[in-house]
């Protein structure tokens, strides 16, 4: 009885951490900092359920939903590309959005790894 008292316990714990809270994309509009996905994660299932894909234009946001489209703009060299949310990360706090491969070089950000970024949710 004790055992099953504390599972429950640990697991109110970590479901009351796990804030993972999808927000409305309309008007979505932030600054920060974008990394980008190695290619150790190739062919491995995102949270969405798909592959990853490190050619196609696809991202990881903490929050935004998936299937959303956003234009994702370099602020260091204006470059810009739309990728679609199908992940949920970045897991370091700094970060904004973690990118594809394919998406990364088309931001001119491979070498850096990181770039300072604009992120616009499109509206449909």
């Amino acid at each position: 009885m004790k055992r099953l008292l504390g599972a429950c316990a640990l697991l109110s714990l970590l479901a009351g951490c796990a804030s993972n809270d999808i927000i409305d994309p309309h008007g979505y509009d932030k600054t920060g900092t974008a990394s980008y996905y190695g290619a150790k994660h190739q062919g491995k299932r995102t949270a969405s359920g798909e592959r990853f894909n490190k050619n196609s234009l696809t991202a990881a946001h903490r929050q935004l939903p998936f299937g959303t489209r956003v234009k994702v703009t370099n602020l260091s060299n204006d470059k810009s590309c739309v990728v679609r949310i199908n992940d949920r990360g970045p897991h370091t706090r700094s970060r904004l959005i973690d990118l594809s491969h394919e998406a990364a070089a088309r931001l001119g950000m491979l070498r850096s790894g990181t770039a300072r970024v604009r992120v616009q949710a499109l509206d449909d």
